[in-house]
């Protein structure tokens, strides 16, 4: 049987917005991808906690986004891992559990350029597809003709948590924004108030 194609589209998702919804069902309906899990990052230790959310909550507000969407899914696999969590261990991880899946990574195009100074970049370069979806003002760079990487042109939104917390903090509507299901929850446990 052939794997599954699974993308991993690693975030800290605080909120997750429509933005991020966009492209993880655009990478899983109009890519070779059979899944796409959105991966919450969990909090650093060694940064201040700040504005971001709790662990579990961030998870509960992706599954509310996803709902029954077919093709995504929500994943916690970096929860139990030591911190701070690099993506090759994350992806050593998962091959372990899920050896009958093909795993690939999801990144903006402003990620790629710094692709070289992660922790065993030439590994993932050399073993895992990369799906980038462009974005303006953020050239792929030489990475960009890498035989690993698949470029899309996936239809984005000039939108960011940051603005979706302040815009709750300051009293107004996040309809749209977000989810219907994560706006009511949002509303309902005035996380980020």
């Amino acid at each position: 049987m052939a794997p599954r194609k699974t993308g991993l589209f690693f975030g800290s998702f605080n909120p997750v917005h429509v933005g991020h919804m966009i492209i993880a069902n655009y990478m899983a309906t109009r890519t070779e991808l059979d899944e796409v899990w959105l991966v919450v990052s969990p909090q650093n230790p060694f940064k201040k906690a700040g504005s971001l959310a709790r662990d579990h909550d961030r998870l509960h507000l992706v599954q509310l986004a996803i709902g029954d969407t077919p093709g995504l899914r929500a994943s916690n696999v970096e929860f139990d891992l030591p911190k701070p969590s690099y993506t090759i261990d994350t992806l050593a991880v998962l091959r372990e559990r899920y050896p009958e899946r093909e795993f690939s990574l999801i990144m903006g195009s402003d990620n790629l350029p710094t692709l070289p100074k992660w922790k065993n970049a030439d590994i993932i370069l050399r073993d895992f597809t990369i799906h980038v979806y462009e974005r303006p003002g953020y050239p792929a760079g030489e990475l960009g003709s890498h035989p690993s990487v698949r470029r899309h042109e996936a239809p984005l939104m000039h939108l960011s948590a940051t603005y979706i917390r302040e815009c709750i903090q300051a009293g107004h509507s996040i309809r749209y924004l977000v989810p219907a299901a994560v706006a009511k929850e949002l509303d309902a446990t005035g996380m980020y108030r």
